[in-house]
Order: C-alpha cells, then structure tokens, then sequence
C-alpha cells in the first residue's frame, strides 16, 4: 500500500510536494504545501507544476514561499498501521457474540425472511 500520492496533472507520474486549490470569488488560485488529506475540490501537483502553474487573465496565484519537498510516511500512521495488523493477528482475542436470531423474522443484507403465513 503506497501512501505517496502522484501529481493529479495528466500523464505525470512524479511524487505530489503542494496542493492547489482555488477561490473562485476572489479569483485567486492558492498553491501551498501538500495537504496532508486529499480533497475533493483540490489538486495535488509536483513540483515542476506547481511552480510553473499559470492562471487565466486576471485573476491571481499565492505561492507557498520556500521550497516543496515530497513528505515523508508519519510515523503516526505507521505505528497505527502495525498495531492494527498486531491486534487482527492476536491469538487470544474473544470472538465476538453471535447476533441473536428472530423467531419471527431476520433481515440479512437487503433480503428480507418473513415468516410462513400458513403457520
């Protein structure tokens, strides 16, 4: 599972370092440092795009000032990521308890039972 993300520009296969987004009223587009979640509304970009990033006539771009660089794994994440695996591997877990079942009727995924209307 590889969590560095790729430049959302097409064809390019380079790591993504900043994040455009735009604000349409002010007609700004705002490229800063990678976010650390992605978003809908906004594009992830590499370097060489997001310096190189141009804006229709009239409106404006606010650069992140310094430099870009491509983020590392956090060790948050990764340290979350080991002990999930260790607790699904975990031999002396309980199971967890049966759903008790409905004399009259049960619901499994969208289908429905219902019971016999001759009894």
């Amino acid at each position: 599972m590889s969590s560095v993300r790729k430049c959302s520009r097409t064809g390019c296969p380079r790591p993504a370092v900043a994040t455009l987004t735009y604000a349409y009223s002010d007609s700004t587009a705002v490229v800063g440092p990678l976010a650390t979640a992605s978003e809908p509304h906004s594009y992830d970009l590499c370097e060489q795009h997001a310096l190189r990033l141009t804006v229709p006539k009239g409106w404006e771009v606010v650069r992140h000032e310094g430099e870009f660089a491509v983020p590392d794994r956090s060790d948050d994440e990764l340290t979350a990521l080991a002990e999930a695996v260790r607790e699904a591997g975990r031999q002396d877990r309980p199971a967890p308890p049966p759903p008790e079942p409905d004399s009259t009727s049960g619901r499994r995924g969208h289908l429905r039972v219902l019971p016999d209307p001759i009894s």
